[in-house]
């Protein structure tokens, strides 16, 4: 009986949360799409631009469907409307209708994906190479170009990759990655290990084996037996790794490549350590640090602006930033404002300051370190978007349209299957300085001042 008294005080408390900011949206969101997912997404990408225009731009987006098996799991790619700034009027963003899908996300492709889709990371060479984890030791590699759309019906065979990385010896669900500099893949899985590939293998022995010097585009995949058959994924040309890393205990969780090299990581994991990685130097540990959270790690994430700076994210609820010059000294902030385990967290590319963080919790929190200690936040968060009211499980920042952030939440515990699938952008006013702000609300007090009445 008291549990369920203690689940529904807690319900109460999530729908007050939820319309609180949905009366808050018109002042508090620049844009806001919200798109109903009738089955749950575990990640979600934003892939390339594909057309622009004066008032929205086309965008894919990457997302998946994690099915009961009635039918096939899929990896989705969608065309997705990017409403321009200051565009949106506060009374459409303001409307919306929790069960219906947005008008500005429409599906584009479908491929029946053999197994959950866990995680969905693109090459930043080619973003229109994708890779996935499943419930399998293999990384699954895409070509989201010739990869045909396929119907998601029971009994219809599985899409094939077009390329399968091969090295876990047990299954590696989550942790994934890409370099940014080079066309490397990074995976780490239930084995303890993690474990390197380069994309260039597979091309080069293809360019071999068929006598050719012709070398595909920047992180391409040259498939030498056609993309998208009906064979069976086990019939997909496979690599293998160019390195196995081990000194993790546990699981590891979440991988990241160093934004300036290719051969520099790090890893967490259930053994609450994170690990920096030195592929120069050999399979071992470069830094451990034994103790970084005070329980399981789920996420890292490694600022592209400035290299010292990396940030973990656990099950005590934390987000913990750490600095790669003295790592061994603990972390050099605590972030505490979450309160279950934070799932996902990941630096902003429009800010070197900014980070985000989801938890189980249904709360995205924006963070300014930059901030901290200052009167008005002393603990450097300044946005927390609500409107997900079950644990939001995956989010990225949009590197082509500035403060534009896609999440998704599975919603299964608290509606009994489903997701949602959110786009916002924060009014511009919340991040600007204080001149900035005062600057703009000084052109609007003219505008309207100006206006005949």
């Amino acid at each position: 009986m008291k549990m369920d008294v203690d689940n529904k005080k807690e319900e109460g408390t999530v729908e007050e949360r939820y319309t609180q900011w949905k009366s808050l949206i018109p002042v508090l969101y620049d844009w806001l799409a919200n798109h109903n997912l009738v089955w749950p997404s575990l990640s979600c990408r934003w892939g390339p631009v594909t057309e622009q225009a004066t008032y929205k731009n086309r965008q894919r987006l990457y997302l998946s469907e994690q099915t009961d098996g009635t039918v096939p799991n899929t990896l989705v790619i969608a065309n997705c409307e990017i409403v321009k700034p200051r565009v949106a009027a506060a009374e459409h963003i303001s409307l919306f209708n929790e069960e219906s899908r947005s008008p500005f996300i429409k599906k584009f492709k479908t491929i029946l994906h053999p197994g959950e889709v866990n995680r969905i990371r693109e090459l930043p060479q080619n973003s229109n190479i994708v890779a996935t984890h499943t419930d399998s030791p293999d990384v699954l590699i895409w070509d989201i170009e010739s990869q045909p759309s396929r119907q998601a019906t029971l009994g219809h065979p599985v899409s094939r990759p077009d390329l399968i990385l091969t090295g876990h010896k047990d299954n590696a669900e989550f942790a994934l990655a890409m370099s940014p500099t080079e066309p490397f893949v990074l995976s780490g899985g239930k084995d303890r290990s993690v474990i390197l590939w380069s994309i260039h293998d597979h091309i080069s022995t293809l360019a071999t084996d068929s006598g050719s010097t012709k070398s595909a585009k920047p992180g391409g995949i040259k498939n030498s037996k056609g993309n998208g058959s009906d064979d069976s994924p086990s019939s997909s040309p496979s690599v293998q790794a160019r390195g196995t890393f081990q000194g993790h205990e546990n699981t590891v969780e979440d991988v990241q490549f160093c934004p300036s090299s290719a051969q520099e990581f790090c890893s967490v994991g259930d053994d609450s350590c994170l690990i920096l990685w030195d592929a120069r130097s050999g399979f071992s540990p470069a830094v451990k640090v034994e103790k970084a959270h005070d329980a399981d790690l789920h996420c890292v994430d490694w600022n592209p602006y400035d290299v010292n700076l990396i940030l973990t994210g656990s099950a005590d609820n934390s987000v913990r930033m750490f600095d790669r010059r003295n790592l061994t000294s603990g972390p050099i902030h605590i972030f505490a404002a979450h309160s279950e385990a934070v799932l996902c967290v990941q630096w902003s590319p429009d800010s070197s300051s900014v980070f985000g963080s989801s938890a189980e919790d249904g709360i995205l929190n924006i963070w300014d370190h930059k901030q901290i200690g200052q009167k008005d936040n002393p603990n450097g968060l300044f946005f927390r978007h609500a409107g997900h009211r079950d644990k939001v499980v995956d989010f990225h920042f949009n590197s082509s349209d500035p403060w534009t952030i896609v999440s998704v939440s599975d919603d299964c515990e608290s509606t009994n299957g489903g997701g949602t699938l959110q786009i916002w952008r924060m009014l511009d006013l919340l991040y600007k300085s204080e001149e900035e702000a005062l600057a703009e609300l000084e052109k609007f007090k003219g505008h309207l001042l100006s206006c005949p009445m």
